[in-house]
């Protein structure tokens, strides 16, 4: 269980690395986010962010379970 914990802490700080060194990056910006804004009234849903985001993470959960086993 220790090993899952300080993988998935390395996983953070790399995360947190890359978004530190590159703060331009223009995620929740992408082409294809829904924005909306009327007046006093601003909607927003990422979608292509999301999309992004989710193939990422599976990518990383897949090599984290082929590192445990």
């Amino acid at each position: 269980m220790a090993k899952i914990f300080i993988f998935i802490g390395l996983i953070f700080i790399l995360i947190g690395v890359i978004l530190y060194l590159f703060k331009g990056f223009p995620l929740f910006r992408l082409p294809g986010d829904i924005v909306i804004d009327k007046g006093n009234f601003k909607f927003y849903f990422p979608i292509t962010s999301s999309i992004i985001i989710s193939i990422v993470l599976s990518v990383l959960f897949s090599i984290v379970l082929k590192f445990l086993k």
